[in-house]
């Protein structure tokens, strides 16, 4: 073949691998901007809502979350249609419930990491940084419970108190990056610690006021199984192997005990090891001696050749292993959950099937089934800020807590209506609530639920940036 028509085949090759790196280039840098995750949930909540309304997708969206998932291992049956074998794993899965509780395992698993780290080496790795976010926290959560069971007490909707409890910070984040230095960072600190403190309230609010009936015996046999997973990591275990069969175990047991099964992943990742394998002796002990050998095998070619590509995966494998296990973990599934599974979940949980304008009413009540909307929209708008800022200053009034450094009272405030922003475990805890209803008034309310979450969390959105700028200016 002539050489001109050799370079002609290989200019398209060329110019498709120049563009697929531009593009992983672009793709990388997009993907990195803190406020990226909250955008894509907010397209995939529109996208939900879509699905769940249009007449061309009601159906086929309703009809795919509902479809089985669960495998079935059958013996013939007998005369009479008896089986000897008859087994059904996971019982009861559906796309939704899969959704909901396996890959929002790995969610609860990421902030279970997050908590973790925060609490031995971060904001709250001390009680003087840790007890006002803490505090702030629980006020946080407190008041739009009032808030709720004002509107809900004594009604069937009462159970539902959960759920403007929750803040999210991704889209609080999203906020914050536009903001850019009108909010202090003393602020932004505050609230990514208050968040974290948020998330494991709400954790421990699911676990104690949202699950089913409790198989003790196998909840008995799920606390052997992390037991003996806390002593791996006391014995200075290092391998991921004895803590993700345990993990996966653990999942199974919290499933069929009627604890939500989400909970298993916060559980185990606080088990995960933070100490890395190798110290820092011993790293830069071997990195020396692997690079003296590089140095050796340089006149073998071509670079690098058997030897020095021997030496670079010895150095890359003592590199992983001076890394903490629970750090590499968060590394690796942090852009797993943010971009796929926290989006997939608000596909799958977020659209709501509006069948009469009035379900955006949320100012309606009723004596039977309470006011679901203006529980967890003023839990949410008002609650939350309120909450939040009155305890800061009881903390900081009795000198248990200080004020983050270079705030005022005015943007603590601002900033603490973005904690209103409840959308990610708000409508989790919502798919959670209601459940000793009949299955029509418990889908009812958890669509009113799940619109007064996307409203209340919008205006809180909107009323804490106007606040900011307003605040920054004067200032």
């Amino acid at each position: 073949m002539p050489k001109n028509c050799t370079t002609m085949h290989l200019i398209p090759t060329y110019s498709i691998a120049k563009q697929y790196r531009l593009f992983e280039k672009g793709s990388y840098r997009i993907l990195s901007k803190p406020w990226t995750g909250g955008a894509l949930l907010l397209l995939c909540v529109i996208i939900a809502m879509l699905l769940a309304n249009l007449p061309f997708t009601r159906d086929y969206y309703e009809a795919f979350l509902s479809t089985s998932l669960s495998m079935s291992i059958q013996s013939p049956a007998d005369v009479i249609g008896n089986r000897t074998i008859d087994w059904v794993f996971p019982k009861d899965l559906t796309v939704e419930k899969f959704i909901n509780d396996i890959l929002m395992v790995l969610f609860f698993f990421t902030v279970g990491l997050e908590i973790k780290r925060e609490v031995l080496v971060g904001q709250l790795s001390s009680f003087r940084k840790a007890v006002l976010p803490v505090i702030a926290a629980f006020g946080g959560m407190v008041m739009p419970a009032l808030i709720f069971t004002l509107f809900n007490g004594g009604t069937a909707a009462a159970t539902g108190w959960g759920i403007p409890t929750a803040t999210d910070i991704a889209f609080a984040v999203v906020i914050l990056s536009v903001m850019g230095d009108k909010v202090p960072v003393s602020l932004k600190v505050f609230l990514t610690a208050l968040a974290v403190a948020d998330d494991l309230g709400a954790i421990l609010v699911v676990a104690f006021f949202y699950g089913g009936d409790v198989n003790m015996d196998l909840l008995l046999i799920a606390g052997l199984v992390i037991f003996i997973t806390y002593l791996f990591n006391r014995m200075g275990e290092k391998r991921a192997i004895f803590y993700i069969i345990p993990t996966i175990a653990v999942w199974f047991l919290f499933y069929y005990a009627g604890i939500h099964a989400t909970l298993s992943g916060v559980v185990m990742a606080l088990m995960i090891p933070m100490k890395p394998r190798f110290s820092h002796s011993y790293f830069n002990r071997k990195c020396d001696t692997y690079q003296k050998l590089m140095i050796k095998y340089e006149n073998e070619h071509p670079f690098p050749n058997l030897n020095q590509r021997t030496c670079l995966r010895n150095i890359s494998h003592i590199s992983k292993g001076t890394v903490g296990m629970s750090y590499r973990m968060e590394h690796a599934l942090n852009p797993w959950v943010n971009f796929v599974i926290m989006p997939v979940f608000a596909l799958a949980n977020a659209g709501v099937v509006i069948d009469d304008i009035a379900y955006f009413n949320i100012f309606q009540y009723s004596s039977a089934l309470g006011s679901v909307g203006m529980g967890v929209f003023f839990g949410l708008l008002i609650g939350k800020p309120v909450g939040i800022t009155l305890a800061s200053w009881i903390a900081i009034r009795l000198k248990v807590g200080e004020m983050p450094h270079g705030a005022s009272w005015k943007m603590l405030f601002a900033v603490a209506c973005l904690g209103g922003i409840g959308f990610t475990m708000s409508i989790f805890v919502d798919t959670l609530s209601f459940s000793n209803l009949t299955p029509d008034v418990t889908c009812h309310l958890q669509s009113l639920g799940k619109i007064a979450v996307l409203l209340g969390s919008i205006c809180s959105a909107i009323f804490g940036s106007i606040l900011i700028n307003a605040f920054s200016k004067k200032k």
